[in-house]
């Protein structure tokens, strides 16, 4: 196998994607480094902590910390030793602020004025000056939104004038073996004109949307099962959940958030019924998947773990979660190692690709060009995968 087909990455982040294009060729949730025939030759980001976490996991990837409208797509490629036409893939996730719910606050953003959103065109930029044989870039599902129409079709349009086919879809973390209900819209394109077909799911379960569960696939996996076998740590006066709301937090039900102290449920008689995000003093079911891992929470945001802790007086309190869990639920490699601090870590991890969901979509692009032998996933075939 040629373990040299060079990929270049950009708005690296942390190396979320990174990882997937490296170990794409492993079977779902096994994490031995020894199965792609990828390597990422170069990454970029203006996030210099960022890159120094991806360089600390990956020390072969070459690094180039900067605004990527001010770098130019000759010095990506000198970089990491390449030529145009050289690059296999070109991976990426544009920061997805511009199109994000938790932003449509911001006039700018519900208008599709943002100027970061002209990052799209820079992928565009660099896709049609490097020649890959294909590219994939993610994105947060609203991108795909009306209100983002003009945005999305000059991304579309800039693909295709490039010379490449784009299709895309928005897919669902849990139905590959996530266990996080995070939805991510994935955009791909090869060179030669051939339609890059999506995989096919291989979990099922409820969503926030569907009800429905389809009983010939595996069934979601779940928070519980996500941390069997973590180590136990010691608690940490930051993991406890303090403050105006720590009482409240406490006595919400695992799977539950605030609207269990609204007037229609258990609790008591605080808040008014969707007056708040659905994060707020929200915890974890350990019977379900996650939901989306927030990069930049404010106090009272969860997912918190379902379990409550005591703090030094002796309170019951709800606690955070830890680097250890959300790595889990992010399926990043447990030897995974983060710069920078607790807040930090969660910050590089909420604004990553989900390890697993990159590693299905680039196993089957490499299988579709060629690369790697299309096998039937062992996540598949009646068993559940180990976490371990």
């Amino acid at each position: 196998m040629n373990s040299n087909l060079p990929v270049v990455s950009l708005f690296s982040g942390a190396g979320g994607l990174d990882c997937a294009v490296e170990r794409c060729g492993e079977p779902p949730l096994v994490h031995d480094n020894t199965g792609s025939p990828l390597r990422v030759a170069v990454a970029t980001d203006y996030d210099e902590t960022a890159l120094q976490t991806l360089s600390l996991n990956f020390p072969h990837t070459k690094t180039l910390c900067g605004d990527i409208r001010d770098t130019s797509t000759s010095d990506i490629l000198a970089a990491g030793g390449l030529s145009v036409g050289d690059p296999t893939l070109v991976v990426g996730g544009p920061p997805c602020t511009p199109f994000s719910k938790s932003g449509f606050w911001v006039e700018e953003k519900r208008n599709s004025s943002d100027p970061n959103a002209s990052l799209l065109d820079d992928y565009v930029r660099v896709v049609r000056e490097s020649k890959p044989e294909a590219f994939i870039l993610e994105n947060v599902q609203g991108l795909t939104y009306k209100t983002h129409k003009a945005q999305f079709d000059r991304l579309m349009a800039g693909l295709t004038a490039a010379g490449y086919n784009p299709t895309y879809k928005v897919l669902l973390a849990a139905e590959y073996g996530v266990p996080q209900l995070r939805r991510r819209v994935f955009v791909v394109g090869r060179r030669d004109g051939k339609k890059f077909h999506f995989p096919e799911t291989t979990h099922s379960g409820e969503s926030e949307r569907d009800r429905i569960v389809d009983s010939s696939k595996l069934p979601f996996v779940s928070a519980r099962t996500a941390f069997k076998g973590i180590k136990k740590e010691k608690l940490e006066d930051s993991e406890i959940v303090e403050g105006t709301y720590a009482d409240l937090a406490a006595e919400v039900p695992p799977g539950q958030n605030y609207l269990w102290h609204t007037d229609r449920y258990g609790g008591k008689n605080v808040f008014r019924w969707r007056s708040r995000y659905w994060t707020f003093l929200l915890k974890l079911d350990p019977e379900r998947p996650s939901t989306t891992l927030q990069a930049q929470p404010g106090p009272w945001v969860g997912p918190f773990h379902w379990s409550n802790v005591r703090n030094a007086r002796g309170d019951i309190r709800a606690r955070r979660l830890r680097i250890s869990e959300m790595k889990r639920l992010m399926t990043f490699p447990d030897e995974f190692e983060f710069v920078g601090g607790k807040r930090e870590a969660q910050r590089q991890l909420g604004n990553a690709v989900p390890v697993e969901l990159g590693k299905v979509v680039i196993r089957s692009l490499m299988e579709q060009l060629g690369y790697m032998c299309a096998e039937q996933p062992s996540s598949v075939n009646g068993t559940q995968i180990s976490l371990l």
